[in-house]
C-alpha cells in the first residue's frame, strides 16, 4: 500500500479506526472488490462506511457484508443497493488461509481501510483479527496514553 505523500492517485475512501481498538490484529492483506459503476462514482466522493462491516468466507468465496456505499444521485434508474454484499477478490491460496483462520482458529475478518490505489482501482485492506476482552482494551488505551505523554514531553523539551 502506497503513501499519500508519494503517490498522487492514492486516496483513502473509508477507514475503520475502531477495529484496532476492538481487535488484536494478527495479519492483514489487500484484496480487490467487485463494484458496480454507480458505486465507484459514489466512492470518488468519499461517501462510504466500513465501520460496522465484516468479511466472511461463504461457499468458497470471500464476501464483504454490511458495508455502506451512499447512492449516487445521477444514477437514479441504474443505482445500487446501499448495503448489499460485495464480493472480495483474493487468490485461492489466500482464500484457503482465511477460511482456516476463521473456521479452525476462531478469528474474524475485519476491514481496516478502503482506498483507491496508485492505478485508481478500489482496494480493501482486511485483517485477520481476534476480539479483545475489556481488560485488553484498557491495557491498549493505557499504553497509547503513555506514548502520547512521552511524545508530548519530548516535543516540550526539544
Amino acid at each position: 500500500m502506497a503513501n499519500a505523500k508519494s503517490d498522487p492517485n492514492y486516496k483513502v475512501i473509508a477507514e475503520n479506526r475502531r477495529a484496532r481498538y476492538d481487535y488484536a490484529i494478527e495479519d492483514d492483506l489487500e484484496c480487490g472488490i467487485m463494484l458496480e459503476g454507480s458505486e465507484v462514482k459514489s466512492l470518488r466522493t468519499k461517501s462510504a462506511n466500513i465501520a460496522e462491516s465484516y468479511a466472511a468466507v461463504e461457499e468458497g468465496e470471500l464476501w464483504l457484508v454490511n458495508s455502506y456505499i451512499a447512492p449516487y444521485e445521477q444514477a437514479r434508474t441504474f443505482g445500487h443497493e446501499e448495503r448489499r454484499r460485495r464480493k472480495l477478490l483474493v487468490s485461492r491460496k489466500e482464500l484457503a488461509r482465511l477460511w482456516n483462520a476463521t473456521r479452525r482458529e476462531g478469528m474474524t475478518l475485519v476491514p481496516l481501510v478502503m482506498y483507491f490505489n496508485h492505478r485508481g482501482i478500489v482496494k480493501l485492506k482486511i485483517a485477520i483479527a481476534k476480539g479483545k476482552k475489556n481488560h485488553d482494551k484498557r491495557q491498549t488505551e493505557a499504553k497509547r496514553d503513555w506514548q502520547r505523554q512521552k511524545a508530548r514531553l519530548l516535543r516540550h523539551n526539544a
